[in-house]
């Protein structure tokens, strides 16, 4: 009788180590972008500048609590315009999103005009749909979520399934009930792929809160960008950074 109960003890501690297991990981998305449609037609010349699309790579730690998202490696690619003078920079800006589902937290790391800022912001639910269809992603059966953000002009399509952890995907696409596989934004206009999942106990640092950088609120941050963008129309500047 004692060897039956031990043995039963021992399953259960087995079956809990496999869901604490499955609850880390790594998942690689691949993110694609149509760069000619988000261009507007003030800067139509400007297609015959750059490459139609964009991809980029990303990674996503995760565990039962926390979430990291950030590029898997950073390139740039640098070419002059034919006849124009113009040098198009383009690169991997730097970009990190954490999650906290225990507080409900968030914090961005983004860089503009070669300084760091971190956002903080609470956690907030888009306002998903579910679908009917599903889809197969790295050997996982994802169902369908979407929504349409009218102020933003976007119509997001998810894939997610729920033998990941729940809230869990690329950016803030991760607000759905399991790990977020796959997005397409505007019909094609931006794709984001998982390409790799790996469930395993992640190493020590994989995930930490960005926390070197100028704290700024979202519409600080806007701001200076739009105030920038505004600058450079104005300068006509021959510059330009595409990220």
């Amino acid at each position: 009788m004692k060897n039956f109960f031990s043995g039963i003890l021992t399953l259960a501690l087995l079956l809990l180590a496999v869901v604490v297991y499955a609850q880390e990981g790594v998942i690689t998305y691949e993110n694609t972008m149509n760069m000619h449609r988000r261009l507007g037609p003030e800067q139509e010349a400007m297609k015959s500048m750059i490459p139609e699309y964009r991809t980029t790579k990303q990674q996503l730690f995760y565990n039962t609590q926390e979430s990291l998202y950030k590029a898997l490696e950073e390139d740039e690619d640098q070419f002059t315009a034919s006849g124009g003078g113009m040098r198009i920079n383009m690169r991997v800006p730097l970009n990190e999103s954490y999650y906290d589902q225990g507080t409900a937290q968030k914090v961005f790391l983004t860089e503009f005009m070669g300084k760091k800022y971190i956002i903080e912001d609470s956690i907030r639910i888009s306002p998903w749909k579910f679908g009917t269809e599903t889809k197969e992603i790295q050997g996982y059966t994802c169902k369908q979520a979407y929504y349409e953000d009218e102020a933003r002009k976007l119509a997001v399509v998810a894939w997610y399934t729920d033998k990941l952890r729940p809230a869990l995907g690329p950016e803030s696409y991760n607000t759905l009930p399991g790990a977020v596989l796959a997005v397409d934004i505007n019909n094609g206009e931006r794709v984001i792929k998982a390409i790799k999942v790996e469930q395993r106990s992640l190493k020590k640092g994989e995930i930490s809160r960005p926390g070197k950088g100028q704290k700024v609120t979202q519409q600080e941050y806007q701001a200076m960008v739009d105030e920038q963008m505004e600058r450079m129309r104005q300068n006509g500047g021959r510059n330009v950074i595409i990220r």
